[in-house]
């Protein structure tokens, strides 16, 4: 079988890997059509991974502009200018950006024997930070890209079961499947060593604009009436510092590491805090985070405030605690272990787990 993977971003990169390794074990010729930039450094990539097809894509060094509309718009009608002269049986697309959705669509509607599956990823203008324009034309026009043309795969993955309350309007709850965000299991590393005498969190990643700042001040001021509060900071972005300026007034000692590559580095980092910091604007529709991921994989309970998926994981398993507007002081930090975090994680989000899922999907397809 011919499987094309058509992605647009390298940040859904380990999505892509996972996806390539399964169906390459399968016997099948795989190819990835994917773009040479890089989202996050707003650079062109130089590396080359076997089987990649490296697609130009228009610079952008604006996350929300329409000169990155325009990019994405171009990179979805290149690369499936490209497939029109490939042998393909099966096409999974990685969404967004939504413009793929309605160019795959149109694909499918000219290559009829072709199976088609979208892996809904993020929800685009849904998770975007972008109330103040939300009410001009542009916006459900961009969402259309998506919502019309959707259901013409054959069936429909979501990273998450939050997006598919949103999808159901538009593709048959039969034809949905979430399959998580998975890795690759390494031997854990960590020696979790929080200090007794104060309260340790960490907050880990991209310091955007859809992280709560404000509520990350008032979960440190709350706890601190318990116990003196570290915030300890890996990673950077344009909110640094203001989210450095809100901590040190709410009343944290912090500690600033700036960005952080090297795992075990990172891993030391983490083990000296009780807590990760998984706070979003609550107009922000996401139903479990990177961010979560890394702070599981690590070992690392986390302070969630996000509803979906990830507030449930949090509410039945006990690897965190929920924060809605509830008041954080005396509570018994003890009653979550890393050990059960990092179990759970293993037993949830590895490469294994998600290889089942995607077999599950992958075989409805032609047994219907």
């Amino acid at each position: 079988m011919n499987v094309a993977i058509v992605n647009c971003f390298d940040t859904y990169e380990h999505r892509v890997d996972l996806l390539y390794d399964f169906f390459s074990k399968q016997g099948n010729k795989v190819r990835v059509y994917t773009s040479d930039f890089r989202h996050i450094e707003k650079s062109v990539r130089k590396d080359i991974k076997k089987n990649f097809l490296y697609i130009h894509a228009r610079p952008y060094y604006k996350n929300i502009s329409p000169s990155r509309m325009l990019s994405h718009a171009k990179f979805a009608k290149d690369v499936f200018e490209r497939l029109e002269h490939q042998k393909v049986d099966l096409l999974w697309v990685l969404v967004p950006p939504n413009s793929l959705v309605r160019q795959a669509a149109l694909f499918k509607k000219s290559h009829p024997t072709v199976k088609l599956i979208f892996d809904i990823i993020d929800m685009w203008p849904e998770t975007m930070p972008i109330e103040k324009i939300k009410s001009l034309p542009v916006i459900p026009m961009w969402a259309n890209l998506r919502d019309k043309w959707i259901n013409c795969a054959d069936h429909v993955v979501t990273e998450c079961d939050l997006f598919q309350t949103k999808l159901i309007e538009f593709v048959p709850k039969s034809k949905m499947t979430t399959v998580y965000l998975a890795r690759e299991i390494k031997p854990y590393i960590g020696n979790p060593n929080p200090p007794d005498d104060r309260i340790s969190l960490c907050y880990l990643g991209s310091i955007n604009n859809i992280i709560d700042i404000p509520t990350i001040g008032r979960i440190i001021q709350q706890i601190k009436h318990q116990k003196p509060v570290d915030l300890h900071i890996i990673g950077d972005g344009e909110k640094r510092d203001e989210l450095i300026s809100t901590a040190k007034q709410a009343g944290a000692n912090v500690v600033y590491h700036g960005k952080i590559y090297d795992p075990e580095e990172k891993q030391a980092i983490m083990d000296r805090c009780h807590f990760g910091l998984n706070i979003m604007k609550d107009t922000v529709f996401v139903g479990l985070t990177m961010k979560s991921m890394d702070y599981f994989e690590a070992g690392l309970p986390i302070i969630n405030n996000i509803k979906g998926d990830i507030w449930d994981i949090v509410e039945n398993k006990r690897i965190g605690l929920n924060y809605g507007t509830d008041y954080m002081g005396g509570i018994d930090f003890s009653i979550i272990n890393n050990g059960q975090v990092r179990r759970y994680f293993e037993n949830n989000f590895s490469a294994i787990v998600i290889d089942k899922a995607i077999e599950t999907v992958v075989k409805s397809l032609y047994s219907a």
